[in-house]
């Protein structure tokens, strides 16, 4: 099986699965314990804090949680009063809560985006006025890998008196995290650690009501018992990010121009230019993408969200760029990145390229 999905979840790294393996067998205490045992594992846990806060904005704190949907309601739930920015091409874990809010009987704007993906600025500078108390827009997009203009939207944000939230997910490690952001959410299990955990980081200062209660773990906003083996792995992914990132964009940058002339017979969804090289939406006339991936059953990619594959419906971010049902339909996410052979990518491409060239034929 070739694996081509790295936006839905990236492959363990071994060094994580190293790390997590003693403290899922042997140094089991709760980190929340006051004896010598308990102190032991929550010393590795803050190792893993400090580590994942490296590669964020300094002036801030970071508060485990289950994964980046929980980080996302409790900055959204937990904002202040007031109304709502974000963009129709955010993830499903933003616009969902989003309406909930709105049928809560906050003011929701959902801010269009161009052809290439790209909000509307001039419709930002219009909707984030007075009045708005958060305005929430991801950094990489997951289905189509392009980067939005955060910092404006950040400097709008505050002109305006609001809380800036940034989905960081699939830039966590690879793009840099602007500094304007007050609040940041992430998760493990796109950069290569184990799923079940995330974070949300907080500007010194920022302090959204919490949305679950009961023992008052990490700072009385997000109670419950941590585990120390998921922290820990968590932590050595974000240190391998660190650590590798210049070796890392290089073979990302390689395989990208590589998949670029290997299907150079798909048209690109989404900027060419402002875009994560990893993530490369295609479509092609006369195919149907589900029935691609049905065929190419050796070949692990997608055709947009994880989270929202099977539902039968065209993608909510290819139809805000513009395109009909069916070029939504016929279009598919490669996915790619540090494990990733430039011979695996060859392979899916003719195997892809040759299914395609089936399916349109009349």
């Amino acid at each position: 099986m070739i694996y081509l999905d790295y936006q839905a979840t990236t492959p363990l790294a071994p060094e994580a699965f190293d790390a997590m393996v003693p403290l899922l067998r042997d140094q089991f205490a709760n980190p929340h314990s006051a004896h010598r045992l308990g102190r032991a594992v929550a010393a590795q846990v803050e190792l893993a804090r400090d580590e994942i806060g490296r590669l964020l904005p300094s002036g801030g704190r970071l508060l485990f949680t289950s994964g980046a949907t929980e980080a996302l309601n409790i900055a959204i739930q937990g904002a202040p009063a007031g109304g709502i920015v974000t963009i129709a091409t955010e993830h499903a874990a933003v616009l969902d809560t989003v309406e909930a809010m709105r049928r809560a009987g906050r003011d929701v704007t959902i801010l269009p985006v161009g052809a290439d993906g790209l909000v509307d600025m001039d419709a930002a500078r219009a909707a984030i006025r007075p009045g708005v108390s958060l305005v929430a827009a991801m950094l990489v997009n997951n289905e189509i890998g392009v980067i939005q203009p955060v910092e404006a939207l950040a400097a709008l944000a505050h002109e305006a008196g609001a809380l800036f939230l940034c989905d960081v997910v699939q830039g966590y490690g690879r793009v840099p995290v602007p500094q304007g952001c007050d609040m940041v959410a992430i998760s493990a299990h796109k950069i290569h650690g184990p799923k079940g955990i995330g974070a949300l980081w907080l500007r010194d200062g920022a302090k959204p009501a919490p949305l679950i209660h009961g023992g008052g773990q990490e700072g009385g906003l997000r109670s419950g018992t941590l585990s120390p083996a998921l922290c820990a792995g968590f932590g050595v992914a974000a240190r391998l990010m660190r650590e590798r990132a210049e070796e890392d964009r290089a073979h990302v940058g390689h395989l990208a121009a590589l998949a670029r002339d290997l299907f150079a017979d798909w048209t690109m969804n989404g900027s060419a230019t402002a875009r994560y090289p990893g993530n490369l939406n295609l479509r092609r006339d006369g195919i149907d993408g589900a029935r691609l991936l049905s065929h190419c059953r050796n070949i692990a990619f997608s055709l947009g969200s994880a989270c929202a594959s099977g539902s039968g419906r065209p993608s909510h971010v290819l139809r805000a760029l513009g395109l009909t049902d069916g070029q939504a339909r016929g279009s598919v996410r490669i996915g790619f990145g540090r494990y990733t052979t430039p011979a695996e990518l060859e392979r899916a491409a003719r195997e892809l390229n040759e299914a395609a060239v089936a399916q349109a034929a009349p």
